[in-house]
């Protein structure tokens, strides 16, 4: 870093200028979102900038840009909307970002002051309407604050646990004079846990005859992936993570269990139902809640985390090992006596055999367990799949292998559907030398399928992975499992291949006879935007119902 921000002499600029030089200040390369009136001199200011403005098509497919960008690099992703209807578009995105975890800071213009303590058009009080579903939420009253204001944004936005923050900037704040300079950030280091702890935590794990551990996405945050995979190995623990977690302990790993969270009894399930303690090591419960893996709440529980844990009925935990996570797991583990066989590991090699049960069907529709391993096949295990919200999410948790971390990115704290296709834009222009899939429902894919434009215009070269059922699939699994019957999930769609082809992009669609992982590597040459229409034959997610409850017998 040059000179200290701090010793620099201030100058003279716009408001605006001074909100752009902190954003640069920052480490902001990128800025995703859509020109308004209220926002003109932010715009403006972006034309001196190093920042990178990125117009979208719509504010909520910014906000989701955002929030993948945060998940995956661990700084604040930054998205900017005009007032009224533009900072109300922006919700959605933002408020998955709040509940999964990942830094965002949102920006908003707004009316003149002048114009806030009374009816007035497109006003909404914005600082009220974030404040429930960010960290911070703030407004710019006077050009002085701004220095304060971004650094503190990013600062809570980027801490334990990270988040959104929203910033309001009204627009005759934007135009005015200021001086002032950045401030200078200083990262933090997590403490490590007290020996107290770790002696504690040790021996509960010591005593324990059948531990297993529960991995959120916590590990991937902290960057203790590799400590973690360590841990499970030197102790001889098993390890199922949650569908935010995949790839947090490769699949390879032979104490790794595969995703919990299907809400049906699993072979997971059944690992949890047989532990005496469960080690839950950067687990949030908005990822899957705990009264649906502890409803016995009999089970003593290790909490390991750089933050305490939630309260919650379910979630008594018997011990706390607070600080930092990769540092906690290597003490421990110094002090624990490593456990001998392990009751659990063959609910590992069920899961092995169920995922590659259909790797050679040749029916169509295609079953989503051939969609998953051709998927899998023809993807390098670096690449990158963003899975939106419906039936093939689940299906996505349970039998995508991951090896790697942040490789297959599954939004389950809010669980917005509509992320997918922005989300992989953003992936792309953050992780340009991997493929990146979106792998989406035809009805997500139809809530934000105008950023395709927007790929297209950006030349990332992502693959839209349609899995095309005509409805809302998971919701018919789920009315069909507790009435007997669908209501309402059925729908038309458009020629996905013309409408691929009308954006600008490559149009595909699966047929009977034609082989999918052929067409995926094709798209992947490519080098171009590709939207591939694959028809998924859903009458499997009963069968998977079924055969849940009956492997759960025996076991």
């Amino acid at each position: 870093m040059p000179l200290n921000l701090l010793t620099q002499k201030s100058i003279t600029m716009t408001t605006a200028e001074l909100v752009i030089r902190c954003l640069e200040a920052e480490g902001v390369a990128t800025i995703f979102g859509v020109p308004g009136e209220e926002n003109l001199d932010l715009l403006d200011a972006l034309l001196g900038s190093t920042i990178r403005f990125i117009p979208t098509r719509h504010e909520q497919g910014a906000a989701f840009m955002a929030d993948v960008h945060g998940r995956l690099t661990g700084r604040a992703g930054v998205c900017l909307a005009t007032l009224g209807p533009g900072a109300t578009n922006l919700i959605t995105g933002v408020a998955d970002a709040n509940m999964d975890h990942a830094p965002l800071v949102a920006i908003a213009g707004q009316a003149s002051t002048e114009r806030l303590h009374k009816e007035s058009h497109q006003v909404l009080d914005l600082v009220e309407m974030f404040r429930p579903i960010t960290k911070y939420s703030t407004r710019v009253l006077t050009p002085s604050t701004v220095p304060e204001t971004i650094r503190k944004a990013f600062k809570l936005a980027q801490a334990s646990k990270p988040g959104a923050a929203f910033i309001e900037l009204p627009e005759n704040i934007a135009e005015m004079p200021a001086e002032g300079v950045p401030l200078s950030s200083v990262e933090g280091h997590e403490p490590g846990p007290t020996d107290q702890t770790v002696i504690a935590a040790a021996e509960l794990i010591s005593q324990a005859k059948n531990p297993i551990i529960l991995a959120g996405n916590g590990v991937i945050r902290a960057g203790a992936h590799e400590a973690l995979a360590a841990f499970a190995e030197q102790l001889n623990i098993p390890v199922a993570n949650t569908f935010m977690a995949k790839g947090v302990i490769p699949f390879k790993h032979p104490m790794a269990l595969g995703s919990v969270g299907l809400q049906a009894k699993d072979y997971v399930g059944v690992g949890f139902d047989h532990a005496d303690l469960i080690i839950a090591i950067g687990y949030d419960i908005v990822e899957y809640h705990p009264h649906l893996w502890h409803p016995t709440r009999d089970r003593a529980i290790l909490h390991i985390d750089d933050t305490s844990a939630e309260v919650d009925a379910h979630y008594g935990v018997t011990l706390e090992v607070l600080g930092d996570i990769g540092l906690s797991l290597e003490r421990i583990a110094l002090r624990t006596k490593p456990h001998e066989g392990q009751a659990m590991r063959p609910l590992r090699e069920l899961l092995k055999t169920d995922m590659s049960e259909h790797a050679r069907d040749s029916v169509w529709p295609l079953k989503p367990q051939k969609l998953i391993w051709d998927l899998r096949t023809a993807l390098d295990l670096h690449d990158i799949v963003i899975s939106d919200v419906g039936a093939h999410k689940m299906w996505l948790a349970r039998m995508f292998r991951c090896e790697f971390p942040n490789t297959c990115l599954i939004s389950n704290g809010f669980a917005s559907m509509g992320i997918a296709l922005p989300g992989a834009i953003a992936a792309k222009l953050a992780r340009p030398e991997r493929t990146v899939v979106a792998a989406t429902g035809d009805g997500g894919f139809l809530m934000n399928v105008q950023e395709l434009e927007t790929a297209v215009r950006l030349n990332t070269p992502i693959i839209v992975l349609i899995w095309n059922d005509g409805g809302y699939g998971l919701i018919e699994w789920k009315q069909i499992a507790q009435f007997g019957r669908p209501a309402f999930v059925k729908f038309g769609n458009p020629d996905f291949v013309k409408l691929a082809e009308s954006f600008g992009a490559r149009g595909y669609r699966i047929e009977s006879g034609m082989s999918l992982q052929e067409v995926l590597r094709e798209a992947i040459a490519s080098n171009e935007v590709c939207v591939i229409d694959v028809p998924v034959d859903y009458s499997e997610n009963l069968k998977l119902t079924a055969r849940l409850g009956e492997m759960v017998s025996p076991m």
